[in-house]
C-alpha cells in the first residue's frame, strides 16, 4: 500500500523524513524522568519512523540510548 500524504513525517524544515535518515536536534530537549538533556546540534543516525502518535521518530542517542522524537525538532542533517 502507498503511503497516504498525511503520513509523511516532516523535519523542522518539511522536508520529508525516512527510515534510516540522519537528522540533527534543533532545540535542547530534556529527557523525562532523568536529569539529562539532548542538547542542540545532536546528530541522531538512522531514524526509524513511526507513524500516528505523537513521538514519530524512534532512534538511538550515543550517551543517552534509546528514544522517542517529536519531528518538529530535528532536521534532514
Amino acid at each position: 500500500p502507498a503511503a497516504d500524504e498525511s503520513e509523511t513525517i516532516r523535519d523542522a524544515n518539511g522536508a520529508v523524513l525516512v527510515d534510516g535518515d540522519t537528522v540533527t536536534v534543533i532545540k535542547d530537549l530534556k529527557i523525562k524522568g532523568s536529569s539529562q538533556s539532548v542538547k542542540v546540534g545532536t546528530k541522531v543516525k538512522n531514524i526509524r519512523l513511526v507513524p500516528g502518535g505523537d513521538h514519530n521518530i524512534d532512534c538511538r542517542i550515543d550517551g543517552v540510548g534509546q528514544m522517542s522524537l517529536k519531528s518538529e525538532f530535528v532536521r534532514k542533517a
